[in-house]
Parts: C-alpha cells; structure tokens; sequence
C-alpha cells in the first residue's frame, strides 16, 4: 500500500477531492465529499463525547479572525515563521528544514546562519529543477488581512484555535463557578501560510482542529479522574530515553511525565485514538527533545501515527506553564485572574497601579476621571517598564506616557490571592487523524478493498440491497432503508449491478454491514445482514433490523 492508493480511493469514492480542480487546483487546500464530510463530522463527534459530554468541558465558537494585538501578545507575529529558500532557476519555494533532513539533527532548530551552511555543505539543490537555491530566509505563516471597508486596522485569520479561549479566560472561570481546575474547548478551522504544502492532508494551508485549553493552580496540576486511570499503560518515547510500556503512575514519579494532568490527558488522547480505530500498534507518544521545546513548554509530547508517510504527528500535548494567559494580561492590562481564598486571612505585600491625577489633569483635561480609572484597573505587570500606556475609554484611544501613574507597594491583609493559571493543551489535527485512520483502516487482498473503519465512525452505517429490483423486492428494501434512516441510522440503498459488486462498493468505503431482502423474505420475512469484517451472514425477522444495525453500530456483534 501507498499513500497514493489511499488518496486514489478518496477521490474515487468522494472522501477527499482537490479543491477548485477545474481551475487546475491550489496546494494546501481540500474539498471533503459527501463520505469524507461524514466520517470527519464522526470522528469529532467521538473527540466532544470525550471532553465535552465525559470531561464537563465548555465548549466554544470563536471568530476566525482576530485582530492584530492578538497575535502581538501570542508572540506569533514576531516568532510564527519558518525559513524557506528559493530556487534561482525555477522559483520553486521549499521549506529550507525540509530539504535538510537527514542531513542534520532536528533541522527545525537551526538558525538560518546554521541551516544555509548545511544545505551548502551537502551540496542541496532545487528538488524540482536542480537549480541553485537562495539561502534561508523567515517567512510568516499569518493570513494577513485588513478589517472593514477602507480601514487601517490589520487582522490576521487564526493560525490555531486556541488564543479564542486563553482571551476569554475570565468568562470560562466565571461560567466555571470560579474553580480550578477548569477546561475550554474548541473545534474549527485554523489557517497556515505554508511554503510548500505537500504530503495530501498532512500539510495544509486550511486545516480543522479539535483543542482543550485545561486551566490549573500552578502547583496543583492534577485531574479529577486521573486516579481512575493512573494503572492504564502508554507507549511512550521519551526525550533521550528508549521506547517502553510505563504506567502512568510510573512516568509521572519518575518525572517521565511532568505531572499528573499532563499524564492524564496523554491517557485520554491515546484511549481517542483506539476510540477511532487506529492501530495501537503504529502509535506512539514521542517527547518532545529539548532543542524542539517551545522556549515557553514545561513538557510536551506528541501522540505520533506509522504511516506512508512515516511517522506524523496527530496530537500535541503540552504543559504550556502561564505563558499565554500571562502574555495576553500584560498586553491588553485585563485580569485574567484566578482567585484561591485563604482557610486564614493572611498578611501580604500588594502592588497596584496609583494614578497621579495632577499630571493627568494637565494632559487629559475632562476625561482624566475615566482614564484614571482604567489605570487603576490595570494589572502592575500591563505597565511595568513601559513608556507609556495606549487605553481605551469610550471607543477613544489615549496613550498615557508612565509619568502620569506609579506602581505603588502596600501590605495589607487579605483573604485569598490572584494567580495567573497554567495550561495543559492538547490540540488534535482532524485532517491527520483523518487521514491516519484510513490508512489504517485499509486492507487490499487480490485488487479487493476493504476499510475496516470502526463502525462508530463510518460514514455509511448500513447498504440495504433488495436481490432483484423486482417482484416486491424493493419496495421492502426501500422501507427498511427509510425505517433505518428515521432511527437515525445513515443507510444507503443500492440496486445497481450484481449482489457481490453492492457488497464490495460498501466494503471500499468502510460500511459496517449490509441488509439484504430477497425471495425468502417473501416466504418468512427474515433478511440476509452481512457482517464486512468476517463475511459472515444471519438471516433475521424484518421488524429486527433497526436494532440489530444499531447493536452492530455501536459496537455488538452479529449472532445467530
């Protein structure tokens, strides 16, 4: 099997087509079919069972673009980018890393300084013409666009999910009755520029996510449910460390694992991934090594699928410390505070942000009283070492240079304190996983395709066949495909060609089993169902159909 056989059958039988094809296509984009819509609509059905409806998770719908402080605070416009060369030829653009592969370890790492010197030294050339290339250049993966009709004010479509729920923090704490820990989750499409986007749906440059934004005390990063599951083993590889079987429990004492949150949802991403029917044989969760660890990670693992493709990553899931939640407190002055209340009201040192309204009186005339009160709100870290202040009051905009407030020091005695949470995030790609599932998935005997999906994420749940399109024989076929379809139970009804052939067609596309109404159903009312992964097949009464299709939907067996 290659990948090429599997995107072949995609195409075919309209899982996957390329997007805009009649205009010749555009790299990095998509189009799901009608079964490509449907087993990706299942396969985030399964993911919001687990953390929505199981996990108590909020979930939320946020814009696809945001404004550009919003990634200023990320770090993403400075940092989000990835260095790319030309060729002086062709003008083909590459990934500059991607070229170096093999040539150097984690080529990812490098500076352009030190990525051009091994592409030089190898002697790299243009893969498409062999043509000389540029060296390394930053290129910014950001959709960049402008907001409103003849408006100044930049905006960028979402490169991830996930600053929607860091910026809401407050209202998920609040809607969570103000606990820890707490969780937000989100499902939707995200945007990458990317250089040259290969590989089908494992680079794209429009992609869907499934993330969980997990809210903690910093120093209680444990789950509710984690003990349940402490004894439940993963296959993990660990930064420097050998392959092995370790418990949870075993890889958070031996700080394998950062903490028992992170640990619990590694367990959660991996019971996903059986949920879905990929091979617990070609899975594995990888550490992350620590020249390849966002500067801003505490830890961080990917879940990793063997493919065609090698192995590529599905799943990251990190511990991302108080980085994002800090950096949007300090860019935009909100508090973006957690509260912990005190068993005893203590003594401790404060800071606040003091107005001097005698300055401001000067500069701000009649609207120091309302910009004063904004300062006062702000977080001492929002001002901190900064020139001046930019804050909003009435949709006007006023910069307040740091003269006109101090950061004053003060102990008091309190009931409780505000500490900024930490993260754990793990973020799922949908098209990976997709696509990992169905290679999987696929089995090819003597030119006969089968996708043993699991039944709970395949498109087509049943085909109904009448034998004959005569004598009666689909009418009654018709009947139980609507009977079925009313249950809510997908079923295709089929006519066309010979029994065997219906049968292989719902084999290639992964339907679970078949209804077949022949002559004996005449007789005595009994239909053929025909099980696609043992070929076995029951005769039953009619009025058995819709729940024996169900039991074998949500995982029963066929008996006789």
């Amino acid at each position: 099997m290659e990948s090429q056989d599997i995107l072949s059958l995609c195409r075919r039988r309209g899982f996957l087509w390329p997007a805009y094809d009649i205009y010749g296509g555009l790299a990095g984009f998509y189009d799901y079919g009608p079964l490509g819509a449907s087993l990706k609509h299942n396969i985030e059905t399964q993911w919001r069972k687990l953390y929505v409806f199981e996990e108590g998770m909020q979930e939320l719908v946020c814009p696809l673009i945001a404004p550009e402080p919003v990634f200023k605070a990320s770090g993403h416009l400075d940092a989000f980018a990835d260095m790319y060369v030309e060729c002086r030829g062709c003008g083909e653009s590459n990934r500059a890393d991607h070229l170096a592969e093999g040539l150097a370890e984690n080529p990812a790492a490098l500076s352009e300084e030190e990525l051009g010197r091994v592409l030089e030294e190898h002697g790299v050339k243009c893969p498409v013409c062999g043509g000389d290339i540029t060296a390394p250049r930053r290129f910014n993966l950001m959709f960049k666009t402008t907001v409103g009709a003849g408006s100044s004010k930049s905006g960028y479509m979402r490169p991830e999910t996930a600053q929607g729920m860091f910026v809401n923090f407050s209202q998920i704490y609040r809607h969570g009755r103000e606990k820890l820990p707490v969780g937000a989750v989100q499902l939707g499409r995200a945007f990458r520029n990317e250089i040259s986007p290969r590989q089908g749906l494992v680079r794209l440059r429009e992609f869907h996510q499934m993330e969980a934004e997990i809210f903690f005390h910093p120093e209680r990063k444990t789950w509710p449910r984690y003990n349940a599951v402490k004894d439940r083993t993963l296959p993990l590889v660990p930064d420097g460390g050998v392959a092995a079987e370790l418990s949870l429990s075993d890889a958070v004492s031996s700080k394998t694992i950062a903490n028992e949150a992170l640990a619990y949802f590694m367990w959660l991403t991996h019971r996903f991934a059986l949920d879905v029917g990929l091979d617990p044989k070609r899975l594995r969760l990888r550490q992350h090594e620590r020249n390849e660890m966002a500067h801003y990670a505490l830890d961080c693992w990917d879940l990793e699928a063997e493919t065609t493709y090698g192995w590529i990553e599905l799943v990251g899931i990190a511990d991302r410390g108080c980085y994002d939640v800090q950096a949007h407190l300090k860019h935009s002055g909100a508090d973006l505070t957690a509260f912990e209340r005190f068993d005893e009201p203590k003594e401790v040192v404060r800071e606040a942000v003091t107005p001097k309204f005698d300055v401001m009186g000067k500069l701000f005339k009649g609207d120091t009283k309302a910009l004063a009160g904004k300062l006062s709100e702000m977080m001492p870290d929002a001002v901190r070492g900064r020139d001046e202040v930019v804050v909003e009051v009435d949709e006007k905009k006023f910069a307040s240079p740091s003269s006109c407030y101090d950061i004053v020091t003060s102990t008091e005695k309190v009931s409780g304190e505000k500490f900024v949470p930490h993260v754990i995030e793990p973020s799922y790609g949908v098209d990976r996983i997709l696509y990992a599932v169905l290679e999987h998935a696929y089995h090819e005997e003597d030119d006969y395709v089968t996708l043993s999906l699991k039944s709970s994420v395949a498109p087509i749940k049943v085909g109904v066949f009448p034998l004959m399109a005569k004598d009666g024989l689909e009418v009654t076929a018709k009947e139980l495909s609507e009977s079925l379809s009313s249950d809510g139970i997908h079923a295709h009804y089929d006519e066309s060609g010979s029994i065997g052939r219906r049968y292989a067609r719902m084999d290639e596309v992964g339907t679970p089993c078949c209804v077949t109404v022949d002559y004996q159903t005449i007789e005595d009312g009994t239909v053929t169902v025909r099980n696609r992964d043992t070929k076995e097949q029951v005769r039953i009464g009619k009025d058995e159909v819709v729940p024996t299709v169900r039991g074998i939907v949500e995982g029963g067996n066929i008996e006789a």
